[in-house]
């Protein structure tokens, strides 16, 4: 089984952040994507504090395709510049987990 992660990264708005959840889900990158929305970030870009509502996608996916939805992600999402970090998870419920490979296998 692969290593399992939880993989998150932020949309400007809920209809296309849908929309990308539901390519990933496609593609077999992600085992399930859920959609925060009402998220408020602050960040700085390019010298100046911005502040902006999003959507925060988390994926659960697997060390082993990872690669192809960071890849992915990259081709898809509007941003210059895409939030995408990956935690790994370190442990849960077996049979989750198991469903969570089942889920991204290609």
């Amino acid at each position: 089984m692969s290593e399992p992660l939880l993989a998150l990264s932020t949309m400007p708005d809920s209809d296309r952040a849908r929309e990308l959840a539901r390519q990933l889900l496609d593609e077999r990158l992600a085992a399930c994507v859920n959609l925060l929305p009402g998220v408020h970030s602050l960040y700085r870009w390019r010298g100046e504090l911005h502040e902006d509502p999003e959507v925060l996608m988390i994926m659960k996916t697997t060390r082993t395709r990872f690669d192809a939805l960071r890849e992915r992600l990259a081709e898809l999402h509007p941003y210059e510049v895409p939030e995408l970090i990956a935690l790994p998870i370190v442990d849960g419920l077996s049979s989750y987990l198991e469903w969570m490979n089942q889920c991204t296998i290609d």
